[in-house]
């Protein structure tokens, strides 16, 4: 029997034990920390009760993945769970924008701006299967769906600042950029706007639903599939060494400088420079709330969504994105909120509700962000600290340190601007191949990126088999 170590226990590195475990090979995963996860832990930060997600939240690319939705997670307790609105977007005066799964009640809020969403999110949508086959594989692949991803690659090349021409009310333009601004990297940057459909149109194909009980759910569904299949997972391993890969394929769920550091002096050099020249984006600063009677929203529809964006204005939210890739933190940054209760009410105690939120702020930003992302929430829900009955901050610095892919708060695992959005980790037919025979990369440095959908395990673990069948 063949057999495998896959280094970090993430939703990609699971992805890639279990592929690997289903095909017959001996498995075992080893997880530096003290509990499995990576970005999909959930833990009482705030108060007894309270079940926050530390990092990743709303999961409509997992919900929706080839992979995830074929291996029957549900028989291991994993569900999903819906929000009555997917996503709001709030501005001053009470206004909104609104995504609704239903493309048509999208496009009615929209008023004037109602038929040009249904003409480029719309019509993504009712394709998004088709397009989502090709999309969450490397750029260079023979296409499934020539036609759709053609109509769609057409529109993805351009920044999303561009995109949202087609539409002229604020309230529209705001819902896209707040949406493109997932992207974590200036909206007038190529390749922008594809960020802002793909995830648009999720949200009315697939939703962006949470997991029962927190995101947690997702790897110990995927933890528990793998031990069904004989696969061992150790946690508390940190592994700084080659000759620890003690198995005849091994696969690295860690950041490309991780990678480097663990395979010297064996990486070839032309991979070694390119994994230490990789780079990382914006961080995160993180502020998790317990609010007692939920967020007094001015907007009547952010009462209802599991997801709110604040940024205001399409300009305002390019403005912010820009200073914060430039390295300077803007005076109202970009911030998630997720009120994933709404959903899931398991998640709250005696009334009082987890709220998640995080604004976008300069990579290894050293200051103190939770004015900033409170105040946010104030503009747009006035009373909002008076509700507020605990807290828990992470500095970018807090997020590496519980996280290693993380580098200087980069959830992302990378950045998303210029053609490192499409080309990653470096440049080459086979993105996870290190180099080092029997070696792959399988984080979210890696083809499609980030997100729980582990997409980026699963198309590495299908390389090492590859490589395993041809001897």
């Amino acid at each position: 029997m063949s057999t495998a170590v896959v280094v970090g226990s993430g939703p990609n590195g699971l992805a890639a034990a279990v592929h690997l475990a289903d095909r017959g090979l001996s498995v075992r995963v080893l997880e530096a920390e003290d509990r499995i996860g990576g970005g999909c832990r959930s833990s009482e930060l705030t108060l007894p009760g309270l079940v926050h997600d530390e990092c990743s939240a709303f999961h409509a690319l997992a919900a929706g993945s080839p992979f995830l939705a074929g291996l029957g997670l549900e028989e291991h307790g994993l569900r999903w769970l819906w929000p009555e609105v997917q996503l709001a977007h709030p501005l001053d005066g009470g206004r909104e924008a609104l995504l609704w799964r239903d493309v048509a009640q999208t496009a009615a809020g929209l008023g004037d701006d109602g038929a040009a969403w249904d003409a480029l999110v719309g019509r993504t949508a009712r394709g998004f299967g088709d397009l989502l086959e090709d999309i969450m594989r490397p750029l260079v692949h023979l296409p499934r769906h020539p036609v759709a991803l053609a109509r769609f690659g057409l529109d993805a090349v351009l920044p999303a600042s561009v995109v949202a021409r087609r539409w002229r009310g604020e309230e529209a333009r705001a819902l896209f950029g707040g949406i493109a601004a997932h992207a974590f990297a200036r909206l007038d940057a190529p390749f922008t706007g594809s960020i802002g459909i793909v995830l648009a149109a999720s949200g009315h194909a697939v939703g962006w639903p949470v997991a029962a009980g927190g995101s947690a759910s997702i790897t110990d569904a995927l933890a528990a599939r793998l031990r069904a299949l004989g696969g061992t997972v150790e946690t508390g391993r940190r592994v700084t060494d080659a000759r620890e890969l003690d198995a005849d394929v091994a696969l690295l769920d860690v950041a490309p400088g991780a990678a480097a550091r663990i395979l010297a002096p064996s990486l070839p050099a032309r991979t070694a420079r390119a994994y230490r020249r990789y780079r990382h984006g914006p961080a995160a600063f993180k502020v998790d709330y317990a609010v007692e009677d939920g967020i007094p929203w001015a907007s009547a529809g952010a009462r209802l969504a599991g997801t709110v964006h604040l940024g205001g204005t399409l300009e305002e939210i390019a403005a912010a994105e820009a200073a914060t890739a430039r390295g300077t933190m803007p005076q109202r940054p970009f911030i998630l909120v997720g009120q994933q209760y709404l959903a899931d009410p398991s998640r709250s105690q005696d009334g009082v509700h987890p709220v998640w939120a995080y604004a976008h702020v300069p990579h290894a930003w050293a200051g103190d962000g939770l004015e900033a992302v409170t105040a946010q929430i104030e503009r747009f829900a006035p009373g909002f600290r008076s509700r507020v009955r605990a807290m828990a901050v992470r500095s970018p610095a807090a997020i590496e340190a519980s996280n290693a892919n993380y580098v200087g708060g980069d959830i992302s695992t990378g950045s998303n601007g210029g053609l490192q959005l499409l080309v990653r980790p470096r440049p080459a037919l086979d993105p996870y191949a290190t180099g080092v025979p029997g070696v792959y990369l399988c984080s979210a440095a890696t083809p499609p990126g980030a997100g729980a959908h582990g997409m980026p395990g699963y198309r590495a673990a299908e390389a090492a088999l590859a490589w395993l069948a041809r001897g």
